[in-house]
């Protein structure tokens, strides 16, 4: 058995080529900050001006989003949701907002994505690196209690219709907590800037001399940070997901984290990456997982139909498919 938790489908190397074109001359020198949350390495980058206070108030908020976003930690907002038996919870307006954002794209996916996924999510425990595949009938009780129907929400009260379902917003709140921050970066009249958390990138503008951010997409597998292709953005997101993030093997067979939830094993196509662009970084994370979910023919049918939503897609022969209006 081999257990593999990479956990990032975007390129970092190429993060140290983004300042060339532009931090030269007067231009300020790029600030940045580093936290960890959602088991993920965030760094916030500042292009334009001093900001040691702007990206301070951006790290307090990243910590703030983890301590009520996580559905392990004691305490927190998503915990106590999910160990409420079913009784309804009041929860904060960004949370509540986020919720509702996942149950409209599980909706949108047909449940192919779910927030509710939490049960699978637990049983198959890939955080932890178990390396275990679950029993049947464990994992067929588990899924019994997914479907995005079962949440409810009355303004600020949140109710899980089945006492045994769970939210999990992994699959989600990344994406969100990088749009918060870059609207909290624009009202503090930042205007070049890149958030980085993980597998997901969100560029606000573009770089201080006009030119697009070149973000590199990570080959799968690929052990030295390699990429495999890059898109260049301005004021736009970047979201990977794939079965190299986290996964194990059994033989010859990988067990990847991205769950199906009608069988509540891990998909199975000819799949090893999807990669969305796209204005929003909410919907950027959850179109990734709903377009490798949906398989390559299918996906590309569901991208098209996106308005402003462009994705690749890496077959497992390591080819590379785009949408039609893919920015190269």
């Amino acid at each position: 058995m081999k257990i593999r938790n990479w956990g990032i489908g975007i390129c970092l190397s190429l993060f140290g080529t983004f300042c060339l074109g532009g931090c030269s001359g007067s231009s300020p020198q790029p600030v940045s900050r580093t936290v960890t949350v959602f088991d993920t390495v965030v760094t916030i980058t500042v292009y334009d001006k001093d900001s040691e206070d702007v990206l301070d108030a951006c790290v307090a908020k990243c910590e703030d989003y983890n301590a009520r976003f996580s559905r392990t930690s004691e305490g927190s907002e998503i915990y106590e949701l999910n160990h409420a038996n079913g009784e309804p919870v009041t929860l904060s307006g960004d949370t509540v907002d986020l919720i509702q954002k996942g149950v409209e794209y599980s909706r949108l996916a047909d449940g192919k994505f779910d927030i509710t996924i939490a049960p699978l999510s637990d049983l198959w425990d890939f955080k932890n690196n178990t390396g275990t595949v679950p029993d049947d009938a464990a994992i067929q009780e588990a899924k019994s209690h997914i479907g995005y129907e079962n949440v409810r929400v009355d303004g600020n009260t949140v109710q899980l219709l089945d006492p045994e379902a769970a939210i999990d917003l992994g699959g989600i709140a990344k994406g969100y907590i990088a749009d918060q921050l870059k609207a909290y970066l624009k009202e503090q009249n930042v205007s070049h800037a890149l958030i980085n958390l993980g597998g997901n990138v969100l560029a606000l503008g573009g770089k201080p001399d006009g030119s697009d951010y070149n973000i590199g997409i990570q080959k799968p597998f690929a052990q030295n940070g390699e990429a495999i292709t890059s898109v260049k953005i301005k004021d736009q997101s970047v979201v990977s997901s794939g079965i190299y993030e986290r996964y194990f093997k059994v033989g010859d067979k990988i067990y990847h984290h991205i769950l199906d939830p009608k069988t509540g094993y891990p998909y199975k196509n000819n799949l090893l990456g999807v990669s969305i662009v796209c204005d929003s970084s909410t919907e950027a994370d959850a179109l990734s997982t709903t377009c490798f979910a949906m398989g390559l023919d299918d996906g590309l049918k569901y991208i098209e139909g996106i308005k402003g939503a462009e994705a690749l897609f890496i077959t497992d022969d390591y080819e590379i498919h785009y949408s039609s209006g893919f920015p190269k």
